[in-house]
């Protein structure tokens, strides 16, 4: 009787350990996010916060550029331009600590097509994404664009075993979001989520910095102010804060407001936003504070 009532005490133990194991590991799930951008430093001016933000927390993030950006130069150009450009984007991600992948398709001819689909599909599937962001397909530059629809055509496809059956599909469709944007038609950008950052501007910043061949060359000539550059690198980062620091809309403040408080918005003075996309899983709230654990515990 002793000895039975022993091996039963010994499985409640045994059982209660696991159950207190499973929790504990879905506790410490780790959140993986992707994030596409046209061009080698597109990630980071619209999700380079909060990747500083996921790494920090010990999440998997991965940026990826859909095109080598071989056309982005005032002076340079092809595969040397497209080398420099993937060596900038590796050292952004270093940076902050995620994994930072270029494609190889040519700038300035970005097209929605099927092989180029697959590209993004195999991306998606290699990095068991919960979450994908990428732009809206409506923005002045093609490439943009292109980038938006491509994400969009992907978003069931990932789960479909038979679409590029050389990589297992997702058994769950990941949740997807659009970058902000400033475009008003056919629809404005709604943020649904606003994350504070704050904490990791200066990071967002050093990302940018690293992309050298953009921020301190290019950009600045098409905008005809390269004589403003500074020379100084540290001169150069104060002039870049200030130019990438950007205000929060009204729209972003009421979207802080409703994750962090309205007296915690207040105060926020950077923030990246993101609007839920129609396909992929539609996530619920509690979705969403589990895919952006950065808001602090609802009241």
């Amino acid at each position: 009787m002793k000895m039975h009532l022993r091996g039963r005490v010994s499985l409640l133990a045994c059982m209660i350990a696991g159950l207190i194991l499973s929790i504990a590991s879905g506790q410490e799930r780790k959140i993986n996010v992707i994030a596409f951008g046209a061009h080698p430093d597109d990630c980071d001016g619209r999700a380079g916060g909060v990747a500083a933000k996921y790494a920090a927390l010990g999440h998997r993030v991965r940026l990826v550029s859909v095109t080598n950006g071989d056309a982005g130069h005032q002076s340079e150009g092809g595969g040397a331009l497209a080398a420099r450009r993937r060596a900038e984007a590796q050292e952004a991600g270093r940076r902050i600590g995620v994994e930072y992948v270029v494609l190889d398709n040519h700038d300035g001819e970005l097209l929605p097509t099927l092989e180029v689909r697959q590209q993004i599909i195999r991306q998606m599937r290699q990095w068991n994404a919960d979450l994908v962001l990428a732009p809206r397909p409506n923005d002045y530059h093609p490439d943009h664009r292109y980038t938006g629809v491509l994400v969009q055509d992907a978003a069931y496809m990932v789960t479909v075993p038979n679409v590029c059956p050389d990589t297992p599909a997702l058994r769950k469709n990941p949740v997807f979001m659009y970058f902000q944007d400033g475009f008003q038609k056919p629809n404005p950008f709604t943020p649904d989520v606003a994350v504070s950052i704050d904490d990791v501007f200066d990071k967002k910043i050093s990302m940018f910095d690293a992309h050298v061949s953009q921020v301190y060359e290019w950009l600045p000539w098409h905008a005809g102010t390269l004589d403003k550059v500074p020379k100084d690198p540290a001169a150069r980062k104060e002039w870049l804060s200030k130019l990438r620091g950007g205000a929060v809309t009204p729209a972003v403040r009421a979207a802080l407001a409703k994750w962090y408080g309205e007296e915690a918005a207040k105060k926020i003075r950077y923030a990246e936003a993101f609007e839920i996309c129609e396909y992929g899983s539609r996530p619920s709230e509690a979705d969403i504070r589990r895919l952006f654990p950065f808001f602090p515990d609802k009241k």
